[in-house]
């Protein structure tokens, strides 16, 4: 389960990619895809639970968890729109850092000097990416967009620790999904009455296996996974995703990294590793 998740949240990248230079608006296709997705986690959620109700102290939070996965879509199609698929998964591999940030800023984690150093490595290892995929002269918006992405997806898993400590991950999602859709259908609608639907099979394929598999599947696969083996066991499996993302954007769109991203981006995972050493996974990166 834990290696399945990994490859659906791999792959995410590159079929996003794939989908928005062969005809889908980018606001149009994270509209649409979160309502599927929305529609699929209710119902599964309710077959399950029988309930969606939550505190009314926590509220609040699910407001606002909802609000940052709203700009982490909008950061993330815009990034994927600007900018490589291969370029923004190394960027997204950032994300436990971002995590660790934001924990010590509100008091939740209190850092090492170890946590630090990786901090301060992957940083530098930002900075060879952007340089070797264009970014200071080229693609500096999409790239900024994917380190938002990452960024973004941090705010969440801060927001939902909380609440995962008293209802079940299903509950959140299918919660967060909803709320967090709704101002992405607004911000969208533009885009979503514009947009022409007559793709190709491949084209429906691949929407179908975004809506399904990084947004469905992964939640209820990994939250499993952890449950039965442990969520530092899951850590090591979820390292593997900036590798194989920038596998699959490299063989089946044909990109193609330079010598300073794979330097940046070996430091980026070196700086995750050492994080992921000494702290478990959150749960699924962004998208």
């Amino acid at each position: 389960m834990l290696f399945g998740t990994v490859l659906l949240w791999a792959l995410n990248s590159t079929v996003t990619r794939y989908v928005l230079t062969h005809g889908f608006h980018p606001l149009a296709y994270a509209t649409i895809r979160y309502a599927c997705a929305t529609v699929l986690f209710w119902g599964f959620t309710y077959a399950r639970e029988g309930s969606f109700r939550i505190a009314r102290r926590d509220i609040r939070l699910v407001v606002l968890a909802a609000l940052f996965i709203f700009c982490n879509q909008l950061c993330f199609v815009y990034s994927i729109d600007k900018t490589s698929a291969s370029t923004v998964t190394l960027f997204l591999g950032m994300t436990p850092i971002f995590i660790g940030v934001l924990a010590a800023a509100v008091g939740l984690e209190r850092m090492g000097r170890s946590f630090w150093i990786a901090t301060l490595v992957s940083l530098v290892g930002v900075g060879f990416v952007a340089s070797g995929s264009g970014g200071f002269h080229g693609r500096l918006v999409g790239d900024g967009l994917a380190i938002l992405t990452a960024a973004t997806w941090a705010g969440y898993s801060v927001l939902i620790a909380p609440l995962m400590r008293r209802y079940s991950p299903f509950r959140i999602s299918s919660l967060v999904l909803l709320a967090g859709w709704v101002p992405l259908a607004i911000s969208g609608t533009a885009q979503t009455a514009d947009q022409g639907f007559h793709f190709s099979t491949l084209m429906w394929i691949c929407f179908a296996f975004a809506v399904v598999g990084p947004l469905f599947l992964t939640n209820i696969l990994w939250f499993t996974a952890i449950s039965r083996v442990g969520p530092s066991r899951a850590s090591l499996f979820s390292n593997l995703q900036p590798l194989f993302g920038v596998l699959f954007a490299l063989v089946l769109l044909g990109e193609h990294l330079t010598r300073w991203e794979v330097v940046g981006g070996a430091g980026i995972l070196a700086a995750v590793l050492v994080e992921r050493s000494r702290r478990p996974a959150v749960g699924p990166p962004g998208d």
